[in-house]
């Protein structure tokens, strides 16, 4: 541990970074989404229910709505749906909340050496609001969004980049997310991927898809640091 009271990688060591999704993953924010889809598509006059919505966020818009509503009406009406979306989900800006230890989670793991980065396709306004709710920004040294990829989850673009903008091996990285979409960009990126179920997707669908461990939330992953895909 440095003077700097930070314990950094000792000298020859490779860096580490610990990449980290956001919605669901840090922020309890996967069913504000699924109401926000939801409202959106009824708008456009469809009625697709909230199961299907809930296990789709975390696709890019265009991927989710072709997938809820057919790839003929996401070519006609997607671009407007998914701007209903975010309309929707603007109102919750201000009182979205981060789920139990996300912000001890990532200062820890900075304390420890780790290179925080968010990959995330929240982007402007949104992404604001999400880091003002994690209030974690001392620990984080970047985050890539939508706007720095031509392909969200589950592409490995997302991860790539942060791992490129961090500078750290997929070998000496770790991912952690809440989603299928979120392990299997993680798997192709050649990045373990621990799981959180805090974005309600189950253990079962996460450990099929490739995650090597499977954690409550952040507060649970933070107090199983020490035995965890990212201990030490």
């Amino acid at each position: 541990m440095n003077a700097d009271g930070v314990r950094h990688p000792g000298r020859g060591n490779p860096p580490r970074a610990a990449v980290f999704d956001v919605d669901g993953t840090l922020v309890d924010s996967n069913h504000l989404h699924t109401v926000a889809w939801w409202e959106a598509f009824r708008q456009y006059g469809h009625q697709v229910p909230m199961s299907a919505i809930h296990h789709c966020v975390g696709l890019p818009s265009g991927r989710l709505t072709a997938r809820l509503v057919g790839p003929k009406c996401a070519d006609e009406q997607g671009d407007a749906i998914s701007t209903a979306h975010s309309v929707v989900y603007a109102q919750w800006h201000e009182r979205l909340q981060a789920l139990d230890g996300a912000a001890a989670l990532l200062r820890t793991l900075a304390g420890r050496g780790w290179r925080i980065y968010l990959a995330t396709s929240a982007k402007g306004g949104e992404l604001t609001a999400l880091r003002r709710a994690i209030n974690a920004d001392d620990a984080i040294l970047g985050a890539t969004t939508a706007e720095d990829v031509s392909e969200g989850k589950p592409a490995p673009e997302p991860i790539e980049a942060a791992l490129d903008a961090a500078g750290v091996r997929p070998e000496h990285a770790r991912f952690v997310g809440d989603s299928i979409w979120d392990v299997e960009a993680a798997e192709r990126a050649g990045v373990e991927c621990v799981a959180l179920l805090s974005g309600g997707n189950s253990q079962a669908e996460l450990v099929e898809a490739g995650a090597v461990a499977v954690y409550e939330n952040p507060a649970r992953l933070l107090a199983a640091l020490d035995s965890s895909p990212l201990r030490d």
